[in-house]
This record gives C-alpha cells, sequence and structure tokens, in this order.
C-alpha cells in the first residue's frame, strides 16, 4: 500500500498563505509555522532589503515569495497580490498583520500622525480583506486572520490613535464574519498584548526618551500589564493563528482573541 509523502501530510500542503508585514517580528513567526504546515507563503512588506533578508533566513526558496508593498496603498497591495497569484495561485489563507504604533498624548497627535495610525492599521486591513474576499468565497474555502492588538480590546492610555485603529480592526472582522458566514470562509482577529518585537521595543525608547526612565524601567511598566509579568512571544502569537487556519477551526469566525496573559479585557 503506498503512504502519502510527507510534505502531503503537511497540513496546510498547497495552499496560498500571504502574509502582510511578513519579514520581522510577528509575521515573520506566522511565515514560519506556514511554511511548517506546507502552505505556499507570499510576505509583502514595504523593503525589499528586508523581505529578502526573511526568504533567506526562511530557507524555503521554492516556497517562498516576496513582493512590495506598503498596505496603506490599495493599488500598490492589489498589484503585489496580483502577482502573488501567478507564482502560487488563488490566495486561500490572508494574515493582515502589517502595522505601525505611536505613543503620545492626545494634545501632540497631529493630523498626519493620527492619518498614518488609520492608514496603516485599519485601512491596510480592510484593503486586504477586500482584495481577497472574493476569490475565497469563489474557492469555498478562506481563512482571514487580523492582528489587532489587546488596545483594540482596551483603551491605552497614550496611545489613542492606535488603540482607535485597532478597534476598527474589530469591528471590520466582526462585520466581515458575519457577511462571509455561509460562504466556507472565517474570519477573525488575533490581539497580542505587548510582545517582544521591534514595535516594542521602539515603545521603550519612546518611554525612556519622554520620562528619562532606564531601558529596565520602562519594559518593567509594558510588563506590568500583563498578569503573567512577561512580555508576550511572537511564537505564541503565531500559534495562536496557525489554529484559526488549520483544519479543525470551521465554526470559530467572528472572534477577537487576546494573547496577553490574563488581561482583563473590560
Amino acid at each position: 500500500m503506498m503512504t502519502a509523502s510527507p510534505a502531503a501530510t503537511r497540513r496546510l500542503h498547497g495552499r496560498h498563505a500571504v502574509v502582510t508585514g511578513g519579514s520581522r517580528g510577528i509575521g515573520a513567526a506566522i511565515v514560519h509555522a506556514l511554511l511548517a504546515e506546507g502552505a505556499h507563503v507570499t510576505i509583502i512588506g514595504r523593503h525589499r532589503e528586508a523581505l529578502d533578508q526573511a526568504v533567506e533566513t526562511a530557507g524555503a526558496p521554492s516556497s517562498l515569495f516576496a513582493a512590495v508593498a506598503d498596505v496603506s496603498d490599495s493599488a500598490a497591495l492589489d498589484r503585489a497580490l496580483a502577482d502573488a497569484r501567478v507564482r502560487f495561485g488563488t490566495i486561500t489563507i490572508m494574515i493582515n498583520n502589517a502595522g505601525q504604533a505611536y505613543s503620545a498624548p492626545i494634545r501632540r497627535i497631529a493630523d498626519s500622525d493620527w492619518r498614518r495610525m488609520i492608514s496603516v492599521n485599519l485601512d491596510g486591513t480592510f484593503y486586504g480583506c477586500r482584495a481577497v474576499a472574493q476569490e475565497m468565497v469563489a474557492a469555498g474555502w478562506g481563512r482571514i486572520v487580523n492582528v489587532a492588538s489587546a488596545a483594540g480590546l482596551v483603551g491605552y492610555k497614550y496611545v489613542s490613535a492606535y488603540s482607535a485603529a485597532k478597534h476598527g480592526v474589530i469591528g471590520l472582522t466582526r462585520s466581515l464574519a458575519l457577511e462571509l458566514a455561509a460562504s466556507g470562509v472565517t474570519v477573525n482577529a488575533v490581539c497580542p498584548g505587548y510582545t517582544d518585537t521591534d514595535m516594542a521595543h521602539d515603545a521603550i525608547d519612546n518611554i525612556v526618551s519622554k520620562t528619562g526612565r532606564t531601558p529596565e524601567e520602562a519594559r518593567a511598566e509594558l510588563v506590568a500589564l500583563n498578569p503573567q509579568r512577561r512580555m508576550v512571544e511572537p511564537e505564541e502569537v503565531a500559534n495562536a493563528v496557525m489554529w484559526l487556519v488549520l483544519p479543525g477551526s470551521e465554526a470559530i469566525t467572528g472572534q477577537s482573541i487576546a494573547i496577553a496573559g490574563g488581561e482583563v479585557m473590560r
């Protein structure tokens, strides 16, 4: 009796997944997890050098494609996704992960700062969802996961623009999940607390520069929000994402899952 090849036994064998902001941090962890389950993966980011480094690090050139685009530019994102389809075919997994954070009291948030937070974090997620929803419906199967934030479930002080954008991502997720509920496509969000990535390190640097605290004190301030008294690891977020895209999660849609060490989500 013939046995299945190792590749065929991987649970996402032959699926085409797209990860925006996939060159580092949470995005890179998700990319590695998808590749391990046999998916073909397209990563999208703004900087070619960072994308090329991510492809080299992943060590899976035949299963990985990188395209340059700013997700806040819908035309550029559409072009990148068109190139991705030429390479790997229909997109059935979309991870809208690209994002930026900005911290300041509201009186110091310029119009441009507000617009940037909305454009990257909310508009970019909307553009990604819109670009793939119809082909997933046509395929009768699809998984959209939006990487939001614990700040999208509760308000954090001094990040009102970022928090507003992430609240918007959660609203978008819930509405789209209902719209596509009968189609075989699920739409969910994961909401990490402070995660040990460059974004968190930037937040620490910002606290240090504005308050005069030491890096250790600044890190402790962020860690204190997590009842486990630690930062979340990128791989922990990737594990949650994989649970939502792997077989067996068909009934899970419209959810916003906190990955924040037990932080109370009021």
